[in-house]
């Protein structure tokens, strides 16, 4: 028998709830509604929403002229609210309040010094950070990364830097980011960007991945924030099982009398949570 457990503070984050939320009202009284990549990381909640008439396109280009297009909690670059504009677009903009606020801080910041952004190449924030700057800052996703641009240069230690990061990363690790230029010398600031709710999910996860024999961490694979998590869950405890849908389960994963964790990424559903749980209730060993 298992005894499973669901995560109280695994579910979608708050901009992704107002995300969904914003889409399924317009879609109650509308058969289509345009969202410029995938409002959420999670395939099984994708097909849900698409389901209900939720199209994701990759560029506007893809939006017939005068229909609506919803801009999801990553935010985007300035260039794409003119792009609507002139394409006469309607836009539902669910941009998080988070990402906005981090937006304008690196525009202000912009004139002050040098930017440099920890986050993930080519993630759909980073993209609409770096537009704020016209691209004119650099990306590092980690340390490797880091020492690499500081040896050829490209990052210049003649310079103030300002610092920030993609709201949904590693606390742990923007902090290793800020003291290894720290030790090389560097003059910074350092912005505190993290989104609090997720930063608060590292501590409380290290605790519930360390409580329980085994635990079942479900994310979609897009997701980077499922990435960090489910690192930090297997950083504490090895039988740590990544899955998407509970047809990915394994019955091998688990002994009798395990204490199961059930948790996951700020963009996996609670619906899908509880089904998961539900499955592992059910096996025989």
């Amino acid at each position: 028998m298992l005894d499973v457990e669901i995560d109280s503070g695994s579910g979608f984050c708050g901009g992704v709830i107002r995300a969904i939320s914003k889409a399924e009202d317009f879609l109650n009284g509308n058969a289509r509604l345009y969202s410029l990549g995938a409002i959420v990381h999670n395939e099984a909640e994708l097909e849900r929403l698409g389901a209900r008439g939720l199209v994701t396109i990759n560029n506007l280009e893809e939006v017939p002229e005068g229909e609506w297009v919803l801009i999801r909690a990553h935010g985007e670059p300035p260039k794409t609210y003119d792009e609507a504009r002139r394409r006469n677009l309607s836009v539902i903009d669910c941009s998080c309040p988070v990402v906005l606020k981090l937006q304008d801080s690196i525009r202000e910041a912009y004139n002050r010094g040098s930017i440099i952004i920890f986050g993930r190449v080519g993630h759909a924030e980073v993209l609409g950070l770096l537009g704020q700057v016209s691209g004119d800052a650099i990306v590092v996703e980690n340390e490797k990364m880091l020492q690499e641009a500081l040896d050829s240069g490209k990052i210049d230690l003649g310079r103030h830097i300002e610092i920030f990061s993609q709201t949904t990363k590693s606390p742990l690790e923007y902090a290793r980011i800020c003291n290894l230029l720290r030790q090389r010398g560097a003059d910074i600031t350092v912005h505190n960007t993290i989104c609090a709710q997720v930063a608060s999910r590292h501590n409380s996860l290290t605790a519930f991945a360390s409580s329980h024999d085994v635990i079942v961490f479900v994310s979609g694979r897009s997701s980077s924030n499922g990435k960090v998590l489910s690192d930090l869950c297997r950083s504490v405890n090895p039988r740590t099982f990544i899955v998407g849908s509970e047809g990915e389960l394994d019955p091998k994963w688990f002994k009798n009398g395990d204490r199961v964790g059930v948790c996951g990424a700020t963009s996996t559903p609670k619906w899908l949570l509880e089904g998961i749980a539900r499955a592992i209730s059910y096996f025989t060993l």
